[in-house]
Formats: structure tokens, C-alpha cells, sequence
């Protein structure tokens, strides 16, 4: 069991990808905008990120440069509608785990996760 911070400004992609994880017993915390996110992060450790791109306040792409900033080793698992190779790429520079395109089907979020707590 680990501790997910899944972090969308969309409630109803929160709630599907919580639905997710419940079944694998993960503890589960919810950020709606990358703000949180990094509030979160600094009070909870969590084990693995679950991170969508587009957000009011501070984007991923500007959490995954705070938390590349931080020295942070906690791996993100990005998730977004915006697969495009420029996306992509400037994620995996900024240290993303891996990214998934939205909307994630519950067996790839959880392959996603189990490969990122083994890394």
C-alpha cells in the first residue's frame, strides 16, 4: 500500500482514477491544482504523483520543475489529454516518471504506479 497524491483541477478525473486505486488499497490524497500539489508534497511525502498538465494556479509542468528544483525523488506519473512529442519530451526533461494519455484506463494507471514504486 502506498500513498497517491493524485493532483487534477477536474473533480470527476480525480474521482475516476481514485476509484483506480482504491481497489489495490492505496492511501489516496487529492490536490486540485499544482499549488496544493507542492502543499501537500511538503507536509505528506507521498509515494508516487499523479499529475495532469493543464491547471489553474501552477500547471505540471511548473510542479515538475518545483519538484526538480527540491531534489525531489518522488516519482510522477503525468496525465493528459496533450500527448504531443513537445509535451512529452519537455515532461521527461522535467522528470516525469512516465505520462499516460487521458483518460487512463484503470490497468495502466496501475502497471504506471507499480513500476514507479519499484523504480
Amino acid at each position: 500500500m502506498a500513498l497517491i497524491l493524485i493532483t487534477d483541477d477536474a473533480a470527476f478525473a480525480r474521482r475516476m482514477v481514485k476509484k483506480a486505486l482504491k481497489e489495490d488499497n492505496h492511501e489516496i490524497l487529492e490536490a486540485g491544482n499544482g499549488k496544493e500539489c507542492l502543499e501537500i508534497v511538503a507536509t505528506n511525502s507521498p509515494d508516487c504523483i499523479l499529475l495532469d498538465l493543464l491547471m489553474p494556479e501552477l500547471d505540471g509542468f511548473g510542479v515538475l520543475k518545483k519538484l526538480q528544483e527540491q531534489g525531489s525523488n518522488i516519482p510522477v506519473i503525468v496525465l493528459s489529454a496533450d500527448i504531443q512529442d513537445a509535451a512529452r519530451a519537455q515532461c521527461e526533461e522535467l522528470g516525469a516518471f512516465t505520462m499516460l494519455q487521458k483518460p487512463p484506463k484503470p490497468p495502466e494507471i496501475k502497471e504506471a504506479i507499480s513500476q514507479a514504486l519499484q523504480a
